[in-house]
Order: structure tokens, then C-alpha cells, then sequence
């Protein structure tokens, strides 16, 4: 079955575009609701979201599709992805969801959903609530329609739970932090975390209007962070995404450090820790070579999955390990969290400053990554990977770096996007394939 409505990470889109409609939403909650009505007791559906305008609409119209089938609403406002996920599992919710596009612009939006076990649905969940979102919805009778109802202590318990996965031995009282939250879902509660742990917390991104979220802030654009940890002499800056699931770290010195360092830096703490299950680390396979020798020499095997915190998380529980994430700065620790979670990941790190006694560009530069770049190329239609041209070059490349390196094409699930990525240890290399191979797909688009 083709998948219309689910892609990578829920249903995203732009606003008021198939499938983010607010008819879409309702069906999906009338679809959800559905599904996860099992036993006789009075069902619950957790709601949060990010800081978006569209948010209103989208809460709103899941609200009057789950109520109709006969779920119970309660609506937590503005919260970050992990959040919801840890709420849905201590409230005993059957089910919770996140209103989010994550780093994408505040014209589109998403939908997440969360089991009751706190983690993202699977891929057959998925599938099988697909198929009731074009079916007839299966209605409650009169007296039984779901109630809603607004928390207000939501970001407290959330502040409660990051707070706890800090050692409670440590403080961050020497610290001068810069704080980016994307004008997105933390924009609260991430500065009351470092605040109360005891940081001098200078912030940026935290004034949301519902348009300005991820605008030229946050993880995807970390250069205002970049210049403002310089200006203050910060001691290190962190930049989270629109609902906060993932983070990027900016050292003393202004420059950016990914979610590969991070990894590396918090697989080799868990490991002295005894906390690195199965000695194995889950990336993805963008994540670079570099770690991958890294984590080798400590004895530590690196096991790739598809693109997708999703896939991280699966093969994780699947394995029982308990480190993992992408090079985009999704970090999850699965002794903390189901889920990707920016805020907590920093406090690791932050932990790890605090005891080395080290400067931040010391202890977060922790290999030498190879030469690696990425490139995205656009397309309005078409299959631009099945043209006869793109695929000659793609072979061509992988040719000239077999033994040497690696070639990772994919179209994008969350927008229509070819991602062109290329590593080898001769960098010009990488330049010639990766411009090669992105100006055939634009011919071919």
C-alpha cells in the first residue's frame, strides 16, 4: 500500500495543503482514536505542540476528532517533542501526539503520534491507521462523546524529568551559556533547566509569534548563536530545533559541533559508566567515518540504520542498546528517553564540560571527521532518480570511491529533496562527485 499520509516522521506538509488540512486532522484523530480504544476503561489522548500559528488550527480539529469517537482530550500547550512522549507514558495516556513540523518553516506543520509506551508509532500502526482515515469514522454515541481538557503544570513535570538525568552532584554555577530555542517549543522551558541548575543562561529564540519559528535561528541556522557565544565569551552555546528533539552544540570559540561529536563524546562517557549496552552505538548512515573509526578503537561497534530517528530508536529497542542518534543532532539515550530529546542530550554534555575541567572546543572535538558534503537539489515532479543520466553518474561515483569512501543519495521524507552526501578522505574529490551528481538531477528535474 502507498503511503498518502504518513512519511518518515507522522504526516507533515504545508498548512491548509493536503494532507495538513484541518479536515485531514480531525479524520486522523477520529482514525487514532479509533485504534487505540482497547479495553473497557475511559480512554485518553494526550495533545501538545510547538509554537506554531497553525498549531491553534491543527489542536483544535485532532480535539473534535478524537472527542467523537469517545476519547478524553487534554491539552498541554506549547511542550517539546520529548515531552509529550514522557507525559503520554507517566499520565497513562493511551495514546499521545505532537504538533510539529520540527526544524522545518512555520508554513508547514506535522502531526507525531506516541504509543502509550512513550514511543512512535510503528510502521504497521501506521499503516493501519492510514487505512480508517478515508473510512467511514467509527462515532460514539451521545453520552459517550470525549471530554477536553487543559494541564497547566506540564512544562513543570517536563523541567522535573530533564532536571533528573543531570547528576545531582553537579552544578553548572561556572557557566556562561548561550541558549538558542529556535523561537520554538522549549522556548520556556529550556531556559528554566539551565537556570535553575545554575548557569548564566543569555537566550536567543525565545519570543515566538507563530511565524518566526526556526527563522534564521535554532539548530538549522546556528550562526546568530555562533556570534553571540564569541560576543559574550560564553563558555559554550546550544541551539535546539523547533520542538526541541535534537541540538547542536557551538564550542567557546564559535564553532559548530554536530550530533556525530555528541555522540561520540557521550558513547565514550556511558561506556566508563557502564551504561553503553552491547558496546554499540546506533547512527545513521549519514553519520561520518570518522566516528565510526572512532568508536572502533575504544571497542565500540557502530551500527547504521536507515535516515530517521525512528529507525535509530527501532533498532535500539530492538537490540537493547542504549546510545544512539544522527548527525543532525537527534541524540537519544534510551536510560533518559523513548525519544530524541536536544535538552537533555546538552545536559550530558554539560556534565561532561563541568568534570573535565576542560574548554569546550577541547572535549567536544573528539575525532577527526573525513572531508564530508552534503547538497540538496529541489524538484517540483517526476522520479529524477530513475533518469538514465543520474543513474550513470551515481555509478560513475561510486566507481571512484570504492575503497576510498562512501555515496549516500536519498530523496528527503519530509520534503520534495534529492540529498546528494559524499566522504572520502580526499576532500576535492568529494566537491567534483557531489556538484557532479546534484547538476544531473537538476538537469533531469
Amino acid at each position: 500500500m502507498s503511503r498518502q499520509y504518513f512519511g518518515t516522521d507522522g504526516i507533515r506538509g504545508c498548512t491548509n495543503k493536503d494532507p495538513m488540512t484541518a479536515d485531514v486532522a480531525m479524520r486522523v484523530g477520529q482514525a487514532a482514536g479509533a485504534y487505540f480504544k482497547r479495553g473497557l476503561h475511559r480512554h485518553r489522548v494526550l495533545i501538545g505542540k510547538d509554537t506554531r500559528l497553525s498549531g491553534y488550527m491543527v489542536e483544535s480539529a485532532l480535539m473534535a476528532g478524537f472527542t467523537s469517537v469517545g476519547m478524553d482530550v487534554v491539552l498541554v500547550g506549547p511542550l517539546p517533542t520529548p515531552g509529550v512522549a514522557l507525559l503520554t507514558r507517566s499520565m497513562r495516556a493511551d495514546l499521545g501526539v505532537m504538533i510539529s513540523a520540527s526544524h522545518n518553516p512555520f508554513s508547514d506543520n506535522g502531526i507525531k503520534l506516541f504509543g502509550p509506551n512513550g514511543y512512535k508509532l510503528s510502521e504497521e500502526e501506521e499503516k493501519a491507521i492510514e487505512e480508517a482515515i478515508d473510512q467511514p469514522p467509527l462515532l460514539a454515541a451521545p453520552a459517550d462523546i470525549g471530554r477536553a481538557r487543559r494541564i497547566d503544570d506540564a512544562q513543570g513535570r517536563y523541567i522535573h524529568a530533564v532536571k533528573s538525568s543531570f547528576p545531582e552532584s553537579l552544578r553548572l554555577d561556572k557557566l556562561r551559556l548561550v541558549l538558542d530555542c529556535a523561537n520554538g517549543a522549549a522556548y520556556q522551558v529550556a531556559p528554566t533547566v539551565l537556570w535553575e541548575l545554575g548557569a548564566e543562561v543569555i537566550t536567543l529564540g525565545v519570543a515566538p509569534n507563530g511565524l518566526n519559528i526556526n527563522d534564521h535561528c535554532g539548530s538549522t541556522d546556528p550562526s546568530a548563536l555562533q556570534k553571540k557565544v564569541l560576543e559574550t565569551r560564553a563558555d559554550l552555546g546550544i541551539a535546539l530545533d523547533g520542538d526541541a528533539d535534537r541540538v547542536i552544540i557551538v564550542d567557546e570559540k564559535g564553532e559548530i559541533v554536530d550530533g556525530d561529536q555528541i555522540m561520540a563524546l557521550i558513547a565514550t562517557s556511558a561506556q566508563k559508566r557502564n551504561l553503553l549496552k552491547g558496546n554499540t552505538t546506533v547512527a545513521t548512515v549519514m553519520s561520518n567515518l570518522g566516528l565510526e573509526r572512532y568508536l572502533s578503537k575504544l571497542g565500540i561497534q557502530l551500527l547504521r540504520t536507515q535516515v530517521g530517528d525512528r529507525h535509530v530508536v527501532e533498532a535500539m529497542r530492538a537490540g537493547g542498546y542504549t546510545v544512539g542518534g544522527e548527525q543532525s543532532g537527534h541524540i537519544i539515550l534510551s536510560y533518559h528517553t523513548t525519544t530524541g530529546d536536544g535538552l537533555v542530550a546538552a545536559l550530558q554534555v554539560l556534565a561532561d564540560l563541568v568534570q573535565s575541567d576542560k574548554k569546550a572546543s577541547e572535549l567536544l572535538h573528539v575525532f577527526d571527521p573525513f572531508p564530508q558534503l552534503l547538497k540538496n537539489v529541489r524538484y517540483s515532479s517526476g522520479q529524477p532518480l530513475e533518469d538514465e543520466s543520474v543513474c550513470e553518474a551515481i555509478s560513475e561515483a561510486e566507481e571512484s570511491l570504492k575503497g576510498k569512501g562512501r555515496l549516500l543519495i536519498r530523496k528527503s521524507g519530509t520534503e520534495p529533496l534529492i540529498r546528494v552526501m559524499a566522504e572520502a578522505e580526499d576532500p576535492d574529490l568529494v566537491h567534483q562527485i557531489v556538484d557532479h551528481i546534484c547538476e544531473t538531477v537538476r538537469r533531469a528535474a
